[in-house]
């Protein structure tokens, strides 16, 4: 988990006007976007079907967050009737049940704990479970306001690969990008707690009112995350 250096009124400051283009649509423009996105070779729904889908951003959010400390507030979290998304960066949560590649040793903002725990009460696994973090409840968002809480299922798409991941854990108040050592490294990302993720490019789609059970089932993310981006993507085509 980032160290949280700036106020959560500076963060609340960035208030923003209405925008019309999609965060995810540099990433969409990247991946050339410009006909009828193609399907995934496994059959699933493609990065490029899903990212189609969030070209246009309908705030939720009351301001905008920043990818990192330092940083100015960018990143608005957008939404449709069936999601909340957002485009930024993703820095690697380590966070949870000490595992040989997150610890203490290998993360220095390393904690044993994060917010939403296994079936058992215990932490979640950072480096088997892929999991993302959203910022704590604020002035800025309330991901709870919007169907989202721990065990939502999200899509986390970076250049042509799609990860479903759940929620788990929540962050600063001021700052968003954020997903587990898993995730990165299902979505070809340097994993590594200490100088890994990337700056920029990853879209992350949370689907409303879902909820994998039990949380720490990669199985039953993926099982219910392809079945809502199906959802999703072939409603504005019904």
């Amino acid at each position: 988990m980032r160290v949280q250096s700036l106020t959560l009124a500076a963060a609340c400051a960035a208030l923003f006007a209405p925008v019309t283009q999609s965060t995810a649509g540099t990433a969409a423009a990247s991946m050339g976007l410009s006909g009828p996105p193609a399907a995934r070779s496994d059959g699933g729904v493609s990065a490029a079907e899903l990212l189609a889908e969030v070209r246009d951003c309908a705030p939720v959010s009351r301001g905008r967050y920043r990818t990192d400390s330092g940083r100015s507030a960018t990143v608005p979290v957008c939404g449709t009737e069936d999601a909340v998304f957002w485009e930024a960066d993703l820095d690697i949560d380590c966070d949870g049940r000490p595992t040989p590649r997150c610890n203490s040793g290998t993360d220095p903002y390393f904690s044993v704990g994060t917010v939403y725990a296994q079936s058992d009460g215990s932490p979640l696994d950072a480096e088997r479970l892929p999991y993302i973090v959203v910022p704590v409840p604020s002035a800025v968002w309330d991901h709870r306001e919007s169907g989202v809480g721990g065990g939502a299922v999200a899509a986390v798409i970076y250049r042509d690969r799609v990860q479903y991941a759940v929620i788990g854990d929540r962050g600063p108040g001021d700052l968003i990008g954020e997903a587990s050592y898993a995730t990165a490294e299902a979505l070809g990302i340097n994993p590594d707690p200490h100088g890994g993720g990337t700056p920029s490019g990853v879209t992350y789609i949370v689907f409303k009112d879902s909820e994998v059970t039990p949380i720490e089932s990669t199985e039953a993310a993926e099982e219910l995350g392809e079945r809502l981006a199906r959802r999703f993507v072939g409603a504005s085509r019904d």
